[in-house]
């Protein structure tokens, strides 16, 4: 089963060597889950100050700048993962370096029928 692991963190708590450190711990993890067969997918994002949001309301768009609420800790990139179950997703989550600083959160992705296949 894939699972989405969501990195949210104080994208302000990290010093540019902290970062750099967990962008290059990050990739170690990604190559040793490729080795296993259980890398799909992962990406650290901008920062949020990039972010904009779309909302239809009664068919018309809004898009605004910035993400949708305030909150002390932003997303800040993902994991998508192949896991067993949740328990071994969970402790892929464990080694996300971002983990030690934030919130690693862990969603099973849904597998809906006519959704073209990744490769």
């Amino acid at each position: 089963m894939k699972y989405m692991l969501l990195i949210y963190s104080d994208e302000k708590g990290w010093t540019d060597a902290e970062r750099e450190r967990c962008y290059a711990e990050s990739t170690q993890l990604t190559q040793e889950l490729h080795e296993r067969g259980q890398f799909v997918a992962a990406s650290p994002l901008h920062p949020v100050a990039t972010a904009t949001s779309v909302r239809v309301r009664h068919g018309n768009p809004m898009v605004t700048d910035g993400p949708f609420a305030e909150t002390h800790e932003q997303l800040g990139g993902y994991f998508i993962v192949e896991a067993r179950d949740l328990n071994e997703a969970i402790a892929i989550a464990t080694r996300v370096p971002a983990a030690r600083k934030g919130t690693v959160e862990v969603r099973p992705v849904m597998q809906i029928p006519g959704l073209p296949q990744t490769s």
